[in-house]
Formats: structure tokens, C-alpha cells, sequence
């Protein structure tokens, strides 16, 4: 145990601009952020600072962060970065009592006050802009001890699961795919990869975003999750500047849509895919859609970019169906994690009796 655990650390709390920092607090943000990699996902590709520093610059029209630093005389030793809908924007209203958090301490100042400090700094951002509503995703035992002591409640658990390509039997995966009958079912496939046309993808946002929310989401306390064409553009011209694709495989049943599997691919980190929404709609469901579907995206970009390694995907530990797919496939457990709810007044009280 660190001798220094239990002796407070003094610290103030600064607000983090992007588009006023000076070169020498970027440099210190990214030896941070360095540091912070290593101790919590070692091993994980870290973006290059430069192109950090142009996400943090880019305006997102649907969404806003904020970073709060904790300061240890010049030394950063604490961040939280807070993201919430953009005032203003399309349904803003909805998401009006939310916001998400996420953020660390340094394993050399952690059980010193630091995450209590940061704590009032959230709660004194949550009271100024009307926030009652905090979520956090946590994955370490230590996070886990201090959501559930800052009366904290876990909503949802997750677990990011990781296929290796070495270990796929990939002439498995391809009978997968002949010996789905597309055509005796009546279906068709249809194959985006790049980009997809905008045209394709505005009637798809009402059917997509019915699917997203009937995926296992626990007991969150959310707005209604929601597909946008505004957030295909911001991602897409993220895309066009650092360079990425975006892979759609559909079935349809004639110009309706019968099941969806969704990834993204992104230059800067070329080992690896990112698998994202797969889904079967209800009257199509149990006849090994999703199978085919998974099995068509794997092999389509297997084919684009033969330097892949892994695929990487998140699933909710209740979607028995899918994470039973995933384990024919190969995936593995590469760590498990809890999304988290609280309240602002659950963070008040907590933060009185600390004081």
C-alpha cells in the first residue's frame, strides 16, 4: 500500500479550455493522459496528440464536453471529463437532467481527497447547468468501492468482449454465410463499406434507433437512445480528416429492414475493427439472422483491410443470444464493466459528510 494513502493532497480545480490552452498546458494534459493510459488500459493505443488535440478543438453539434483538472501545485493528478447534450439542439430538451462522467486519479494520490475534489467540482458544474442525472462506466474494483460510497447505483453491467483473427476458423464463418438461405427466405443482402449515402441512411434512423433501445439496457435511467443523420455527418467528417470507414451490412425484407450489423474502422489504429450494433428485428428473430449478418461484416472487412488483428465489442452480460454467437465466433471476455447512476443530491450528501 502507497505510504502516502489517508494523507490528504492539496489541490485546486481548473477548467480545462481547448481552444485557449497554452502549448505548456497541452504538453502537461498529454503526459497526463499518457500516464493515465498505462495505469488503467495498459497495453491500448493511445490517439497521437496532435490528432487529440483536434478532437477536443472540434465542434460537435449534438454534444458538448467539459474537462475539469485537479492540480497538485503544476502537476495534474485527477480529470474528469463531462459530456452532455448541447443545449439547443434537437430534442436537447430530453436530455436536459443528464450528463455522463468519466476520469480518474493517479494510482500514486488515489485515497487522498482527490476524487472527493473532483466530486464537488461535478456536483458545482451539476448545479449551475441543472443537472440532476450523473452516469459513469468504471471497470477497476477501487471505482467500483467509490460509486457505490458516493451512493452511486449500478444500472447496467457490460463486458467488452475481443476476437483475436488469428483464432477464428474463418472457413466456419464462411459457411456460416453459404449456408444462410437469404433467398428462400425471401431476403436480400445489401453492403455498405466507406461511407453510406446519406439517402440510405435517413429511412433507416427511425428502425435503427426502435432496435438500439430494445437491446438489455438494465435499469439506466435514460433518455430514449437515438440514431441521428447529424451525428453520421460529424462522424463522418471526423472520418474524412483522420482517416476511417464505416462497414453496414443489411438484410431486407423487400424495403424493409430484417437485420442490421453495424462497424467502423479508424486509420489511426489499423489493427483493429470496432464492432458496434447488431440486431434482428422481432418477427425475424431465432431463424440465424444475426449469425449471418456478423459473419458477412467479418469476412467484408477481413477482405478491405487484411492488417486487422482483432475486433472488439461491447455486450450486455444479460444478451444471452448474442454473447452465445460471440463465443462460437471466438470472442473472449477482455474485461467487464458497470455503468453507474446518481443523483445530484446522493453526491451532496456524500460530500457534506466527507466535509
Amino acid at each position: 500500500m502507497n505510504s502516502h494513502f489517508g494523507r490528504p493532497l492539496a489541490v485546486t480545480l481548473h477548467h480545462f479550455d481547448p481552444t485557449t490552452a497554452s502549448t505548456t498546458e497541452w504538453k502537461k494534459l498529454h503526459a497526463y493522459r499518457r500516464l493515465r493510459g498505462n495505469e488503467d488500459a495498459p497495453g491500448d493505443p493511445l490517439l497521437p496528440d496532435a490528432d487529440f488535440e483536434a478532437d477536443l478543438r472540434t465542434h460537435r453539434p449534438l454534444h458538448q464536453n467539459h474537462r475539469i483538472l485537479a492540480l497538485h501545485g503544476e502537476e495534474i493528478v485527477g480529470n474528469l471529463v463531462i459530456g452532455f447534450r448541447r443545449p439547443g439542439s434537437k430534442d436537447w430538451e430530453d436530455f436536459a437532467r443528464h450528463l455522463d462522467v468519466m476520469g480518474g486519479v493517479m494510482q500514486q494520490h488515489r485515497r487522498r481527497g482527490v476524487g472527493t475534489a473532483l466530486l464537488a467540482g461535478l456536483a458545482e458544474f451539476m448545479s449551475r447547468h441543472e443537472k440532476t442525472v450523473v452516469s459513469a462506466k468504471v471497470r477497476h474494483p477501487e471505482s467500483h468501492c467509490f460509486m457505490e460510497a458516493i451512493g452511486a447505483h449500478a444500472r447496467q453491467r457490460l463486458v467488452e468482449n475481443r476476437l483475436r483473427f488469428c483464432d477464428v476458423d474463418w472457413n466456419d464463418v464462411a459457411h456460416w454465410l453459404e449456408d444462410f438461405p437469404a433467398d428462400s427466405k425471401g431476403l436480400s443482402w445489401e453492403v455498405h463499406a466507406g461511407r453510406v449515402p446519406m439517402e440510405t441512411l435517413t429511412p433507416l434512423m427511425e428502425p435503427l434507433t426502435r432496435l438500439i433501445n430494445e437491446q438489455p439496457l438494465g435499469t439506466l435511467e435514460l433518455p430514449r437512445f437515438r440514431y441521428e443523420l447529424q451525428g453520421y455527418r460529424s462522424w463522418y467528417a471526423d472520418m474524412d480528416r483522420r482517416g476511417g470507414e464505416h462497414f453496414l451490412v443489411l438484410l431486407r425484407d423487400g424495403q424493409k429492414l430484417a437485420a442490421v450489423c453495424d462497424a467502423s474502422w479508424d486509420q489511426r489504429f489499423p489493427d483493429r475493427m470496432y464492432q458496434q450494433l447488431t440486431a434482428v428485428e422481432a418477427p425475424w428473430r431465432g431463424q440465424g439472422l444475426a449469425k449471418a449478418v456478423k459473419a458477412r461484416m467479418l469476412l467484408l472487412v477481413r477482405e478491405r483491410h487484411p492488417q486487422v488483428q482483432a475486433a472488439l465489442t461491447f455486450n450486455a452480460q444479460v444478451n444471452a443470444p448474442m454473447l452465445s454467437i460471440n463465443r462460437r465466433l471466438g470472442y473472449s471476455v477482455h474485461r467487464e464493466e458497470a455503468v453507474y447512476q446518481a443523483e445530484l443530491d446522493s453526491l451532496r450528501c456524500y460530500l457534506a459528510r466527507r466535509a
